[in-house]
């Protein structure tokens, strides 16, 4: 398979990373070709092994996070623990999307926790980091992100149904989500879920986020979702929480400051998702390009046919193009925060899953048969692709918000 060179390309290209940044990188490419991509086939053995059933981390992972540990290539999403920017963490992030169920996690960089990691490290008091966050960053536990709910359209997160009601120094959280991310993980300590507080108040201020212990009583995990069929190690859960009770301290922020932490939460974590995205398109781009040689038909390769050509010059345009709009999203997060990179960072939530999607159906094509069984890992990129159109916001709200934007100006 080609080496994934693009992302370091580019973002020499495009502005000038610390030395840190660079030896990271390059540390981090390395770590995927002699570490993580061999790994893979003893994943997949060893998720066959346990059966669907068993959510245990695969052992062969549990060992390449001491290995990515002692390269430093560890936490490396958050700035204050890293001392990257966003736009340098950009291409490291994109090389462990070559390998979305590894590498994320052997670096401890996976959703949600870093999501959730992000919004303790901002928002969370010195109690709830030390007993949450400083776990996270070590690894030893995960988290899950209960915001998203089967009754209504979660999209518009002032929809949210759940309770968190008040009793004393208590809250009392009754409600059920799904798509609770990395519930099904036995390491999942710790749900940060989003509810209702006080329906009464202005729109965006009816809701909150509480901390709420796994183990804590009347937290039920019904089963699990695939995703077009596959299912996750990490799980995406239907929960319900039915007089679940929580001290008040565990509140996230302030009460009634639910929406706001859920938009401080997210941005980044959006951007993160199309870094990732944008690795996994580069490898099925890489994927079609060897096979594109490879393969004979016609009398020669199929990388001499036209309507080949074709589809690869789509895609390495599709792919530069997104990839740039997710670094401008990124340097402006860098240099004015989120709030003003809200734009672009909608518009690479959009753009990237895209061209993601796009590319990895034409390697699927060029593949043949091949590309839709479990044979390549094509078919499971596709999947988990598509459904980045969805979660994070779909598609048409992000359009939405780029549409009213334009407009006012």
């Amino acid at each position: 398979m080609s080496a994934p060179r693009s992302a370091v390309r580019s973002v020499r290209a495009l502005a000038a990373p610390s030395g840190r940044a660079v030896e990271l990188l390059a540390r981090m490419e390395e770590f995927l070709h002699a570490e993580v991509l061999p790994a893979e086939a003893t994943y997949a053995e060893q998720r066959a092994a346990a059966g669907l059933e068993d959510r245990r981390l695969p052992a062969v992972v549990e060992e390449l996070k001491v290995k990515a540990r002692e390269r430093e290539l560890w936490n490396l999403f958050l700035p204050a623990e890293s001392g990257l920017t966003q736009l340098e963490y950009a291409p490291i992030a994109e090389l462990t999307g070559w390998s979305l169920d590894i590498a994320p996690e052997a670096t401890n960089c996976a959703a949600p926790d870093t999501g959730n990691m992000e919004l303790l490290h901002l928002l969370g008091t010195p109690a709830q980091q030390e007993q949450w966050l400083r776990p996270l960053l070590d690894g030893e536990i995960r988290s899950a992100f209960a915001m998203t709910e089967p009754a209504v359209a979660s999209s518009d997160a002032t929809n949210i149904e759940t309770r968190i009601e008040r009793d004393g120094d208590e809250y009392v959280v009754n409600g059920r989500k799904w798509w609770t991310s990395g519930a099904l993980d036995p390491r999942c300590a710790l749900f940060v879920l989003m509810g209702k507080t006080d329906p009464t108040a202005a729109r965006h201020r009816q809701q909150s986020m509480v901390l709420v212990p796994r183990e804590t009583a009347g937290v039920r995990v019904v089963r699990d979702l695939p995703v077009f069929g596959h299912h996750d190690q990490h799980g995406h859960a239907i929960v319900e929480f039915t007089d679940v009770r929580v001290p008040v301290g565990n509140v996230v922020g302030e009460e009634g400051g639910g929406f706001a932490a859920a938009q401080a939460r997210l941005g980044p974590g959006r951007i993160h998702h199309c870094m990732r995205a944008l690795g996994a398109a580069e490898r099925a781009l890489a994927m079609m390009v060897d096979r594109a040689h490879e393969r004979v038909a016609f009398g020669g390769p199929l990388a001499d046919q036209g309507v080949v050509q074709h589809q690869v010059a789509e895609s390495r345009l599709e792919l530069e193009q997104a990839r740039l709009l997710c670094y401008q999203a990124c340097q402006v997060i860098d240099d004015l925060g989120n709030r003003e990179a809200r734009n672009l960072v909608a518009m690479a939530k959009v753009a990237v899953p895209r061209a993601a999607h796009s590319v990895i159906d034409r390697a699927i094509q060029l593949h043949g048969g091949a590309g839709v069984t479990d044979v390549t890992p094509l078919a499971a990129m596709y999947g988990w692709h598509r459904a980045m159109r969805l979660f994070d916001g779909p598609d048409e709200v992000h359009l939405r918000s780029i549409a009213r934007a334009e407009l006012q100006r």
